[in-house]
């Protein structure tokens, strides 16, 4: 196999990423809908609007508001600490329910691709079995 080959077919996934990623103005910011798939089959959608000269990339509290009706609770520390290092790797916080990341116009596309991930990675998180102890969802994921 040449290294040609292999870069042709790199070239055919970024076409076929950016033809499935789509754009849509609304009101106050620009959607993208990802050609990326959450647990239930639907794709991931993340919101852009400018800021202090930059871009904030969130994920308008769907991924952790999807956990907690799905029943997935976070209010052991153990839980919490792993939502904390799941973020944390990828550089994305959680204000309240929503997952952001800053970004400029020289890092947004490693921005999206790290905000993309972590909402990948948090929806795995609905697999984990539930505690007996654990009763209540979480009200607010950001005390």
């Amino acid at each position: 196999m040449m290294i040609a080959d292999i870069e042709s077919l790199v070239k055919q996934y970024w076409s076929w990423l950016g033809g499935k990623t789509t754009l849509q103005q609304l009101d106050t910011a620009v959607e993208i809908t990802t050609p990326y798939l959450d647990r239930h089959n639907d794709y991931l959608q993340i919101y852009v609007r400018r800021q202090d000269g930059g871009f904030v990339l969130t994920d308008d509290s769907y991924i952790i508001e999807d956990l907690v009706h799905s029943g997935f609770f976070l209010k052991t520390a153990e839980r919490r600490e792993l939502l904390e290092e799941t973020l944390n790797g990828f550089g994305v916080q959680a204000l309240g329910k929503e997952l952001t990341v800053s970004a400029t116009s020289t890092n947004f596309s490693m921005q999206k691709h790290n905000l993309v991930q972590a909402m990948l990675a948090i929806d795995k998180l609905s697999y984990l079995t539930l505690s007996k102890n654990e009763n209540n969802p979480v009200e607010d994921v950001a005390t």
